[in-house]
């Protein structure tokens, strides 16, 4: 029978650096400690395939594949947005096997360390514990069995990124990026990150690629030429996996829980989330 998890117990269990449960998760097991030199990359539990997304603030649409089962891990242990994008808020309970059993919403499973701490709390953690904490979320949820699970990376290439890419077995990463010259050059970062770990790059996405005036109908690139990630696409041999337009509908609907593609399903920019699933999808085997 499952147990109820709150978010205050989770703070009076947690103690100096050196806590090897920051979670406060009760333990009948312990997760292996990290060896000199690179720890062994292992897979998830329960879930088929894994892909990463690097500097994806949106999460609406990157986890929706239509007809698979489908789960996304909110790795951003300081600014989590899966609760308010999917419109969740409830403390995660405990299975019989003592694994955080994960929040569903429009048909997706996920896991958030917003979950755990008050929406206006902030997580005032070292790194260990930090890394800690991710280990749980990585190795500790019970997913009930995925098609797929997307990991919502943090930006930038820290210890959270490394830790992802060396301890867990990916099938692939996408990259997100606008077209402003400088979010291009940290892309390309994220690319050599991905590369240096070897870990499978399925391709680029242009979030923001252009805004389409409501009363003249024009398509302006608001940040810029579009040509810059075709250029850094072409340069590292990989594909433009599609283009997301600029609307004020998209952060609308992620202020209000509900992801553009389930609520306005046959509009044009929720196309654009679901080609570029599709793609994703096909090339992970799925």
């Amino acid at each position: 029978m499952s147990s109820k998890f709150g978010a205050s117990r989770l703070f009076h269990t947690l103690r100096a650096l050196q806590h090897e449960n920051p979670l406060g998760l009760p333990r009948t097991g312990t997760i292996p400690r990290m060896q000199r030199g690179l720890p062994e990359r292992r897979p998830i539990k329960d879930v088929k395939k894994v892909v990463a997304v690097s500097s994806a603030k949106g999460g609406v649409g990157k986890s929706t594949v239509a007809g698979h089962r489908t789960g996304i891990l909110d790795t951003d242990i300081f600014g989590p947005s899966i609760p308010t994008l999917f419109n969740l808020s409830e403390e995660p309970r405990l299975s019989s096997n003592n694994q955080l059993i994960p929040l569903s919403n429009y048909g997706v499973k996920t896991m958030s360390m917003g979950y755990l701490v008050g929406e206006d709390a902030p997580v005032v953690w070292r790194g260990l514990m930090v890394m800690k904490a991710l280990q749980q979320l990585l190795h500790e949820v019970e997913w009930g069995g995925l098609d797929v699970l997307v990991l919502d990376l943090p930006p930038g290439t820290g210890d959270t990124q490394l830790s992802v890419t060396q301890q867990i077995v990916l099938d692939g990463s996408v990259i997100v990026t606008t077209p402003h010259t400088l979010a291009v050059k940290d892309a390309v970062k994220g690319i050599n990150m991905f590369k240096k770990v070897n870990v499978p790059i399925l391709g680029m996405v242009q979030n923001m690629s252009l805004f389409n005036c409501p009363h003249c109908h024009h398509d302006t690139a608001v940040f810029g030429s579009n040509e810059r990630v075709h250029k850094v696409c072409s340069e590292h041999n990989i594909d433009v996996l599609g283009d997301i337009p600029l609307h004020q509908s998209i952060g609308d609907d992620g202020d209000r829980g509900k992801p553009t593609v389930v609520a306005e399903p046959d509009s044009a920019r929720a196309a654009a989330f679901m080609q570029i699933a599709k793609k994703i999808s096909a090339q992970i085997g799925l």
